[in-house]
């Protein structure tokens, strides 16, 4: 949620040609001084297209009026957007060398314009609806920073609601503030006391709208000193990368932005290698047909990978949903692939070029431009755009005029898998409406729901995407529904067969770090668990609702999921293995004692609840981990 700042902000503006410029301090068409543009870090700006051109202004004249949205984007000016961080999603849009407002995606509700002065009075002289007036002497505490309260209020719009987005005016429909009302029309009207809209933005600005009319061909004509400069450093670390680097070369490429601008790059640098795709199976059918053709556009080599056909579908009976912190599904769609493709056509190594970025996410900040692959022996990672920026990216794709992904004139600011875990609402609703692809998803989502037991807000809210959802996810999960997150993720036991665990493990192409994803067949008793998981460490750590147990980088959860982590391979799944045979001796004790008579430390006693720890007196030595009648004779299966 908090705003991260992972490189310098590049956006700047010539305000005498009305021109987005990167980097430099004067304008390379007119010779004026530019101007950074404040936004929210990280800063990573792209451009708005016609789709997003579009939502912006009906989300205006549904909220304000028609004619609000020409009034907010007049046709002829350079729209672009910037991700800020946000519960699901919000982007702030940028006009005329400003940050004028935001749209914002809320669980339940779906899209908002949220105004900031700039865009309320653009607005403020056609809006015919979303509007309060207030009383003129009212206007000076409203700004410095007051809440305009209720006898104030002169007159409303009718059909406000409370929690609209509303501009406060006066009489003369100057423009006082804009805020949240806390109160209906009627209430603000009629009501002698209380809040009537709570304000966000007060302080007094001089309305700029340019009158200067421009294109994205004028903008990339006044940033191709930059694009050049920034191709020119690219290109040459690209050829430094191949001469120090005796093997074979490929562009990694995903169908995305990023790597599209890579392999611009490495065509520029003089160079037709050979292109990489893993169809991880759960690819848009768009973005394969933009792969093929963009390799045959270029005359380059296709080296295409596929993940088996029932990698992913066929796995779910074992596993279930992915989630942000459960990605099984990596391992079997795209890490199993990419080693396979790799040794199979590369066996004594090769350099990959691949499109990342650090403006991406503090785990892509955080690592080096060139790197030794963790997931794929002999594979050398190599970044030429590193530190390009979003903006950076789309200017020299327009500046080559390459085809992209069609998937970004719909909404989409990234492209992956299309039912992706790590996806906001908003995007898999937008996926939702316009792949056919979704709907076996959305089918299986159904399916999955009603066999546990799972309520309807369950899969309305996403809520499979996390193993633990944040804790402000649960808060605004709970204030929408008035319920808590683990009550409406609490699937039912499961009882009945043998227990055996299905296990994914490898390095995480999307989680960086070691990791395996486990499933049991059966629900795990968390609270027979956690008197025994104490064998593994001193720092358990129990779920207050009884929904999951960590200790030692390794958590279970009720389900039936397990999650181990941790930078040392060998370690992580020897505990995963020992997690296992704690969660046979929890749930089947037949009452031996052998564990008892193994420790040294007397830790160990049996009463009516089975086998109990005493974490005081356990010393970790695992000696009581020895055979055992409930482990050692059983028919159940442990697949690693």
């Amino acid at each position: 949620m908090a705003a991260v700042r992972l490189g310098k902000n590049h956006l700047r503006w010539c305000f005498t040609c009305n021109l987005p410029i990167l980097e430099d301090a004067v304008c390379s068409v007119c010779g004026s001084d530019t101007k950074e543009v404040e936004v929210t870090p990280p800063g990573d700006v792209r451009p708005a297209f016609p789709h997003d051109i579009e939502l912006i202004k009906r989300l205006a004249d549904e909220q304000f009026g028609y004619g609000s949205g020409d009034a907010l984007l007049p046709d002829g000016h350079i729209v672009l957007l910037n991700k800020a961080p946000s519960l699901d999603r919000m982007d702030e849009i940028i006009i005329d060398g400003s940050s004028i407002a935001s749209i914002r995606f809320d669980m339940g509700a779906g899209w908002k314009l949220l105004n900031r002065m700039q865009s309320a009075m653009r607005i403020g002289k056609v809006m015919t609806k979303g509007y309060v007036i207030c009383d003129p002497p009212v206007a000076k505490f409203i700004r410095e920073s007051k809440n305009l309260m209720a006898p104030g209020v002169v007159d409303a719009h009718p059909d406000v609601k409370v929690d609209d987005e509303v501009i406060v005016i006066d009489t003369e429909r100057n423009v006082i503030a804009t805020g949240l009302a806390r109160m209906t029309a009627d209430e603000m009207i009629l009501e002698e006391r209380g809040i009537a809209v709570k304000t966000k933005w007060t302080k007094p600005e001089e309305l700029f709208v340019s009158e200067k009319k421009v294109t994205w061909d004028d903008v990339i004509d006044a940033n191709e000193p930059v694009i050049v400069k920034r191709r020119d450093e690219a290109a040459a670390f690209v050829n430094d990368m191949i001469k120090k680097n005796d093997i074979p070369a490929v562009v990694s490429f995903s169908g995305g932005k990023d790597s599209l601008a890579t392999l611009l790059i490495t065509l520029d640098a003089g160079h037709k290698l050979p292109v990489l795709f893993i169809d991880t199976g759960l690819e848009f059918n768009e973005t394969v047909d933009h792969v093929h053709d963009t390799a045959k556009r270029y005359d380059l080599k296709l080296i295409e990978e596929k993940a088996p056909t029932d990698a992913f579908f066929g796995n779910l009976v074992h596993f279930g949903p992915p989630a942000k912190d459960f990605r099984w599904c990596c391992k079997t769609n795209k890490l199993g692939p990419t080693v396979g493709a790799i040794l199979r056509n590369f066996p004594d190594g090769v350099l990959s070029f691949i499109g990342q970025r650090k403006y991406e996410s503090e785990a892509r900040h955080a690592k080096p431009r060139v790197w030794n692959n963790p997931w794929t022996p002999g594979q050398i990672g190599a970044s030429p755009i590193q530190s390009w920026n979003s903006l950076h990216v789309w200017m020299y794709i327009f500046w080559k005029k390459a085809e992209f992904n069609v998937w970004y004139t719909r909404g989409l600011d990234r492209i992956g898998c299309f039912l992706c875990p790590a996806s906001d609402i908003s995007e898999l609703e937008l996926i939702k409406g316009k792949s056919d692809r979704y709907e076996q998803w959305d089918s299986y989502l159904n399916e999955f729901s009603s066999s546990r037991g799972l309520p309807k807000e369950w899969k309305q809210f996403s809520l499979w995407r996390w193993k633990k959802a944040p804790q402000s996810i649960r808060d605004e999960v709970s204030r929408i529904t008035g319920k808590d997150v683990a009550e409406l993720t609490k699937q039912a036991v499961r009882s009945d067969g043998p227990f055996f665990l299905k296990v994914q493990d490898g390095f995480s192409p999307c989680v960086l770090g070691f990791s395996v994803e486990g499933a049991v067949s059966r629900s795990v008793d968390i609270e027979k668990l956690n008197r025994l998981a104490g064998i593994l460490g001193k720092d358990v750590s129990l779920d207050e609702e009884g929904q999951w147990l960590t200790v030692s980088n390794i958590t279970v959860f009720r389900e039936g999921s397990i999650i181990s982590k941790g930078p040392v391979e060998d370690d992580v799944r020897k505990r995963m293995k020992k997690m296992f045979d704690i969660i046979i001796r929890s749930e089947q004790c037949v009452g031996c004692r052998l564990c008892i008579a193994r420790c040294p430390n007397y830790a160990l006693s049996l009463n009516d609840n089975g086998i109990t720890l005493d974490h005081e007196k356990c010393t970790q030595c695992e000696k009581c981990l020895g055979p055992c009648p409930a482990v050692n004779f059983r028919d159940d299966e442990f697949s690693m």
